[in-house]
This record gives C-alpha cells, structure tokens and sequence, in this order.
C-alpha cells in the first residue's frame, strides 16, 4: 500500500512480522496475534494488520511518538494447527505459524477478526467445530496469563464461549443480538456500542467495527495520540456507535409482539406511551413483555420505544428539511435538549451532524457540465 511505500522511503526498517520475531525482540515488543479460524472475514483480518502496520511504521519513522515505557508493536497471524485457513469467500489464507501460548506474556493482544457467520445455525455450526473449542479454550488461559483478548462480529460468540465475557460488558453484530442475548445471559450486552473494553477483554460490533477495535487496541497498548494519527493515515473514522446501522426490521423479525410493539410506537410518535399500553398491542402482560424484549434484544421496553423514536428521527434528519426541534417534537420528544441525549446515546453523533452529513451526501459537488452562474 501506499502508506508502506512512503515510509519505507524514509528511511525506517519495516516492522516485524511474526516470522521475523526472534525471542529477545518479542520479550522487548507487544506482540498483536491475529487468531484466525476457518471463515475468517478477510476485510477483517486485513484491516486489522493494516492498523498495526501503519502504527509500527509511524512510530519507527519518527512521525509520532509513544510514553516513555510504552513498547514497540509487533504481530504475527496464526491459527490453531499452524496451517492455513480458509477465509468466508474460501481463499486460502497463509498463517505465521500455530497458536501457542508459550511466548505470551501479560500486556500481549490475542484477537480473534469477524468469522462469515450471520445466522444463528451458522453460529450453532461454528460453535461446534472441534477448532472453535480448542481455540475458546486456549483463548481463557491466554487471558489468564495477563494477555488483554479480544473479538469482534460474530467472532465474540467464540470469546463469550470461553466465559470470558460472564459478569463483563459486551458487544456484538448488531443483527446477531437476540442470539446473543439468549446464549450467553450472563453477558451484560450493550448492542449500541461500536467497542466495548470490560477488564482488558475488547468486543466489537459488526464486520469493519474491527477497524474501531484495533483503534482501541492500538489507544490502548501504545497512545491514544498515535491511534488517532493511524485513523488519519488511513481515513479511518472515530466512531463509537453502531447504533445508526441497525436495521430494526431485521432485530424485532423473531417475535411478533416486537412488530406489534413497533408498529403501535410508529403509529403514536407524538406522545408519550406507558408500558401498560405497549403490553396490550402486544396481547400480552407488562412483565411478559419486558421479558420477551430483554430475552430478544437485550434491552428493556422503553429503550425499545426509543430505539424506535431515534429511527424515525434519523430518517427525518436524512430526508426531510424539518429542524432539529421539529423533528424532535414529530417523534414525541417536547424537550429538544432531551431528544438530543437520546439521539446522541443511541445514534453516536447529534441530530445536527446527522442532517449535514446526510444534506451534503445529497448535494454534490456540481458537475462540470453543470452551467456557471
């Protein structure tokens, strides 16, 4: 890639990659282990090795700096038996060796990238594939040695399997959240969240939210200043939501007192609704819906309701040209201060920012047969 060119020409050595890795270097490096199963998303892992790339490269051409103590980043991809592996689109993709345990030491980053499993039969299959087990056990005592661990999409089925993720917080793919939920109900799931760190374990969401984790890692392991430069040089954006990609169609699918919910909050935006009434459009009890919400989309019955009130929202923001009031109040929030904690919490940017950007997506640039003024 470009980025390799040009700070080859500057001079500095180009980062170790695992085959490179000698002991008395890796006892002097964090070392970054992509762990890498059969179905790997190859956007994933690519990204994922680009980051740490452009990292190692910044740092060694002096175009940024990390603490005093802080050590150099090195990494390696491996998978479980040494060989390689199959990627989602089924090229064979080539590992550094077999995943040992041996040389990890406390302050090493074991990942797993994005696995293509987007269904929940695709997850029962992934889960029980004698690779899988072996690779959720090593995974436990790689974090039990001190190393911090970490997965993203539907790789964090893996880490939660290892009970790594019991008591933590989490997050996951955004359409995978009711299988989540009803898996591992001890994992305290926060679907919104781009990356999610609970005790040195990192989670992350959907596909290329693998870029916001390795960020993270990256932020993490060496400075927040150098990840932020690695997002520049990549034209990688900072995000810290998901939330604005969820497709609610697909999440409330599974049960139809969702859809019923969703159609009732859809056809009374502009007022408040109380849980009783949800139940009824539901044909359910109170305590049975907040049940069957929780249970298939880790959330309680108002975030549910608000979910709903922040998707029409955004809509309005990206098709229409109502103000921020306006909208606030179409969607039943009489406090604009109000409906705009509540975008910002479920939507990861302001009502503002989502209407400009949307506007200047719509009105490009004028064309060069477009005639002058």
């Amino acid at each position: 890639m470009w980025m390799r060119a040009y700070l080859d020409d500057a001079g500095c050595p180009p980062p170790a990659t695992s085959g490179e890795i000698d002991n008395e270097r890796a006892n002097l490096a964090t070392v970054i282990t992509h762990v890498v199963f059969d179905g790997v998303a190859e956007g994933s892992l690519g990204v994922g090795l680009d980051v740490v790339d452009t990292a190692a490269r910044l740092v060694e051409a002096g175009l940024a700096s990390v603490p005093r103590g802080a050590q150099v980043l090195r990494q390696r991809v491996v998978s479980l038996d040494g060989q390689p592996v199959r990627s989602g689109t089924g090229r064979s993709v080539s590992v550094d060796g077999a995943l040992s345990l041996r040389g990890v030491k406390a302050g090493d980053v074991l990942l797993v990238p994005g696995l293509s499993a987007a269904s929940e039969r695709a997850i029962e299959r992934l889960l029980s594939r004698t690779d899988a087990a072996r690779g959720i056990t090593l995974l436990a005592r790689a974090a039990a040695k001190g190393a911090m661990v970490a997965a993203s999409c539907s790789a964090t089925f893996v880490l939660a399997a290892s009970g790594l993720l019991a008591g933590r917080s989490a997050t996951t793919t955004w359409w995978l959240v009711p299988s989540f939920v009803r898996r591992f109900p001890g994992v305290a799931l926060q679907p919104d969240r781009m990356v999610v760190e609970s005790d040195g374990i990192l989670t992350a969401g959907s596909a290329f939210a693998h870029a916001d984790l390795m960020l993270a890692i990256v932020a993490r392991v060496a400075s927040p200043s150098l990840a932020h430069l690695v997002a520049r040089y990549l034209v990688l954006d900072e995000r810290v939501s998901q939330a604005r990609y969820m497709v609610m169609e697909h999440l409330r699918v599974s049960d139809p007192a969702l859809r019923a919910v969703e159609r009732f909050v859809a056809a009374n935006l502009g007022r408040q609704l109380a849980l009783d009434e949800l139940a009824r459009a539901a044909a359910t009890s109170t305590r049975t819906l907040a049940r069957r919400v929780q249970a298939g989309l880790g959330m309680t019955p108002l975030e549910f309701v608000q979910r709903v009130r922040i998707a029409h929202a955004s809509h309005l923001l990206e098709t229409t040209q109502a103000s921020v009031e306006e909208v606030a109040a179409r969607v039943g929030y009489a406090d604009t201060a109000a409906f705009r904690r509540v975008f910002r919490r479920y939507a990861g940017e302001t009502p503002r920012g989502r209407s400009s950007s949307s506007r200047s997506r719509r009105s490009p640039l004028k064309s060069r047969d477009s005639p002058a003024p």
